[in-house]
């Protein structure tokens, strides 16, 4: 199998792990709290998928390891396997605590030695966007972990949940406003690729969606209608995944050129990951 099938099937396991431990909250949960038990089983399935592109793609990645750290190719195995163990820690919701928060310390590891000097050196919408994206990712495993700590944890849990709040809150801001400015991008996080032709009302999709982040953005901000909001919002991302990247993705692993797979299953992922994190939000009772 190519690179992408092997990160197609290991979403494909989580999935499956993930409504084996999730089936009964589902079956049990009424209103938008059925919406909010999809949330693991969305953050899980991405995790799993990334951790498994850093072990079949392995040289390509070890490019982005900055030169001064030793031993590069360990790092790259040891944030695929760390993304792996994540991802089924989150799926069966065994020691979130721990993954989540070392998760979201991770990806702002990230941001600081990867993705915000190439952003400044460089420029540009998209670097900045992934600057925030990475953040946003982060910050739902710090509110999942806080979630997980607010029986044992207290305030330090609290103080999780209220840091991904604010910046999830800027996040959703920011991609809100910059779905209004490109409207024919891919809804969700606004990248390059541009919804395709066969989606009817593409700029009215991109403007919906839009609009709906920058009000949710700012009930999180301002935490009033967190859980709603969070609920309705991070639903519909969820839904566009299903909708519209599921083609995509299928589209994507139809080329026979590897990087045009690997590029459609990291867009699917990307997404449904993104739409986690703002369900991240609705999961607090």
């Amino acid at each position: 199998m190519g690179p992408a099938m092997w990160m197609s099937a290991a979403g494909l396991a989580l999935l499956a792990v993930g409504l084996v431990a999730a089936k009964n909250e589902i079956g049990r949960a009424r209103g938008i709290d059925k919406i909010a038990a999809l949330t693991y089983l969305c953050f899980a399935i991405p995790l799993a998928v990334f951790g498994t592109e850093h072990l079949v793609i392995r040289q390509t990645l070890l490019g982005l390891v900055p030169s001064y750290m030793p031993m590069r190719m360990f790092w790259v195995y040891f944030v695929g396997i760390a993304l792996i163990a994540a991802a089924v820690s989150t799926a069966t919701r065994r020691l979130v605590q721990w993954s989540g928060l070392l998760f979201g310390a991770m990806m702002f590891l990230f941001v600081a030695m990867l993705h915000l000097p190439g952003a400044i050196s460089a420029g540009g919408r998209i670097p900045w966007t992934i600057v925030v994206r990475e953040m946003s990712f982060g910050s739902g495993g710090w509110v999942l972990a806080g979630i997980a700590m607010s029986g044992v944890g207290g305030g330090r849990g609290e103080r999780l949940i209220t840091v991904g709040r604010v910046v999830i809150g800027g996040a959703a801001i920011i991609f809100g406003v910059e779905h209004f400015l490109h409207p024919l991008g891919l809804p969700g996080v606004p990248l390059v690729k541009e919804t395709p032709t066969w989606v009817p009302a593409r700029a009215v999709i991109d403007y919906v969606t839009g609009a709906s982040l920058v009000v949710a953005g700012v009930c999180f901000l301002a935490a009033r209608k967190v859980k709603m909001a969070a609920a309705c919002v991070g639903g519909w991302i969820v839904l566009l995944v299903v909708v519209i990247y599921g083609p995509v993705l299928v589209g994507a692993l139809r080329d026979p050129r590897s990087g045009v797979q690997v590029e459609g299953v990291n867009y699917f992922a990307d997404t449904l990951l993104f739409g986690a994190v703002i369900l991240s939000l609705s999961c607090r009772k």
